[in-house]
């Protein structure tokens, strides 16, 4: 049987991926067009006609991180705009867990993306603009659940979850992963504080 030749699309995803792999395993410095060759199993070259300068290349990992990152829940698991507060702590909490459990990795590689973002003001504006994909969103949620300020409120459920994913796949928590009904109470008394009730 003739193997196959992997299609553009296929492509696109195996080097985008194993950029990903490369950032939560070797770090900002582990990320050439060379290593991502090798770890994608593709002859030398390819990544490089694919993403011929750092920056397209820093720049794919990001929209593949974003698009892997959204399909963390299913469109059925998402909450209903109207389902009230249960139903918006069951999905954060499912969410949360599943990134603490099965994608350590993207996160990670998210976080060195963030970081090098930082001193890059030209994926900068491309990280900015691939991560309001997210925002829009939990601000309609938090609108939907009562909120008088969601700007305000998406903000600050965003920083508790990104605190509480970092410390427990990169920080001082890293070996204990609260279980979802741990989750489930800190969502909880979160959104009771900025939701009241």
């Amino acid at each position: 049987m003739a193997a196959r030749t992997p299609t553009s699309t296929s492509r696109a995803e195996l080097i985008a991926d194993a950029a990903l792999r490369l950032l939560a395993e070797r770090g900002m410095r582990g990320l050439t067009h060379r290593a991502v060759d090798e770890a994608a199993g593709l002859p030398q070259g390819s990544t490089s006609n694919y993403a011929r300068t750092r920056q397209a290349l820093l720049e794919t990992a990001v929209r593949r991180l974003a698009e892997r990152e959204a399909a963390v829940l299913t469109p059925d698991e998402l909450p209903v705009p109207d389902g009230g507060m249960d139903g918006l702590v069951d999905a954060l909490a499912l969410a949360l867990h599943r990134y603490l459990t099965r994608h350590r990795e993207l996160l990670v590689s998210r976080y060195e993306l963030a970081l090098e973002a930082t001193r890059r003001p030209e994926l900068r504006e491309f990280y900015d603009a691939t991560g309001s994909q997210f925002r829009e969103p939990l601000k309609a949620l938090m609108a939907a659940a009562g909120s008088t300020e969601p700007e305000r409120h998406a903000l600050s459920l965003a920083a508790w979850c990104e605190g509480l994913m970092f410390s427990c796949a990169a920080g001082s928590y890293h070996a204990a992963v609260p279980e979802p009904a741990e989750l489930r109470t800190g969502f909880r008394e979160q959104l009771r504080g900025m939701l009241g009730g």
